[in-house]
């Protein structure tokens, strides 16, 4: 039996800020935005070529203050495009950095092992991951 994570509920402050962050500035697909009734809203949100989305909103049962969300990841083929295309949409992202050891050092690292880092508008953070290249 496969086990799948479909949705991820990220806390946020404001959903229309939140949605134009996640879809026009780091690039998720809308896949819809629900109003089921004046207190409760549901928009959900798809990494391009993700099998998991996230959800924010209202009245979804959900108490987790708005940013508390840590650690987030998502991995990419290609990390340098990933830091371009972040920059070009306005987001606050970290330079490309590798880890030698528990220390951060900036530049590429070997295979899984270069990053970059990001935070969307109400501290809720993200790790980008360049996957190894197949060989």
């Amino acid at each position: 039996m496969d086990w799948k994570l479909e949705v991820v509920i990220v806390p946020v402050a404001d959903i229309d800020r939140a949605r134009h962050f996640y879809e026009a500035q780091v690039g998720f697909v809308v896949d819809h935005d629900t109003a089921l009734s004046a207190d409760v809203r549901i928009v959900q949100l798809t990494p391009p070529g993700s099998g998991c989305s996230i959800v924010i909103g209202q009245g979804m049962g959900n108490d987790m203050p708005p940013g508390s969300l840590k650690g987030l990841q998502l991995v990419v083929d290609d990390i340098d495009a990933a830091h371009a295309q972040l920059v070009a949409g306005g987001v606050d992202v970290s330079p490309v950095v590798h880890f030698e050891g528990a220390a951060q050092v900036e530049g590429r690292g070997g295979p899984w092992n270069s990053f970059v880092f990001f935070s969307d508008l109400d501290g809720n953070t993200w790790a980008v991951q360049e996957r190894a290249k197949a060989e």
